[in-house]
């Protein structure tokens, strides 16, 4: 059957936490899909006044996806901008290290590792393994300080991942992407969009990536793991046949318990919150009860 299962698995790696500023529910299921290729990251303490949230959607492969999982986080917060308050840098520099750290022979070294660890099990047992509740993938001590340069029979992985990810800090929310998963808040029951696709399909992306020398090739009743659980099945398409639904499925949703002040930076990575929410918006404050959603 190709890529596709005989049969859905609608198993699903589910979790719930929550601080006095945030509550989050997310899960996971494999579906029609041959393999698991997702992988999350939901952090409440980055650092003392941060939280972090991440989908990585893996493309050919589940390496990549496992890799930024495990990673990308910590980039982020050992960046010298980070240091500096400027959130939407240091995602933007933590995204093209990920590309850096992965050529390099503790790259290769580390996605042979994660093969390894993955091929052993399958399912739900694999989320478990690389869900940040695992003891190594929040372990904010090995700062990947020594390297030993480009492999030299080691381009990259061929496989690849999306990445979506939002950071609250203080009064400041950012959102920052590549590929199509994708952010949106809710605000009184209005979806606001806060990333944007990077999809061939769409005519601007398209010609993005051809003047860029690239091509494109086939084109829980009152938890929030709970509403997450339901959407996913509500997603999944019944038969492999028409293509959507079909796909792993990941989703987080967090909810705001208090309110951010008025001076509130929702923003995405090199955009403006213009591009993002409807004009005379971007200076609200994020209520308590308000949303966001990533998938």
């Amino acid at each position: 059957m190709g890529v596709y299962l005989s049969t859905p698995k609608t198993e699903k790696l589910s979790e719930d936490g929550e601080n006095d500023k945030l509550k989050f529910g997310l899960s996971s299921m494999q579906g029609w899909r041959a393999t698991m290729e997702d992988a999350h990251t939901a952090l409440l303490d980055l650092d003392n006044d941060t939280a972090f949230f991440g989908v990585f959607d893996g493309h050919g492969g589940k390496l990549v996806a496992k890799f930024c999982a495990k990673y990308l986080h910590r980039e982020v917060l050992r960046n010298e901008a980070y240091s500096a308050g400027d959130l939407g840098t240091a995602v933007q520099k933590a995204f093209f290290r990920m590309d850096e750290m992965m050529r390099g022979q503790r790259g290769w070294r580390e996605l042979q590792a994660l093969g390894d660890k993955i091929n052993q099990f399958t399912g739900m047992i694999e989320g478990l393994i690389w869900s940040p509740r695992g003891s190594d993938s929040n372990d904010q001590h090995d700062d990947w300080a020594f390297e030993e340069g480009p492999h030299s029979d080691f381009a990259g992985p061929n496989c690849g991942s999306t990445a979506c990810v939002a950071i609250v800090k203080n009064n400041q929310l950012v959102v920052a992407n590549a590929g199509d998963s994708r952010c949106v808040i809710s605000r009184n029951g209005q979806a606001y969009n806060l990333s944007r696709d990077h999809k061939p399909e769409l005519e601007a992306e398209r010609e993005r990536i051809l003047k860029a020398g690239g091509y494109i090739q086939m084109g829980r009743e009152s938890s929030l793991s709970a509403v997450c659980e339901r959407v996913l099945d509500r997603c999944l398409a019944p038969s492999t046949l028409g293509g959507e639904g079909c796909d792993n499925m990941t989703m987080i949703l967090v909810q705001f318990k208090k309110p951010i002040s008025q001076n509130t930076n929702a923003s995405t990575a090199g955009q403006s919150a213009s591009d993002t929410q409807p004009a005379g918006d971007t200076q609200q404050s994020l209520d308590c009860g308000e949303q966001l959603v990533m998938f």
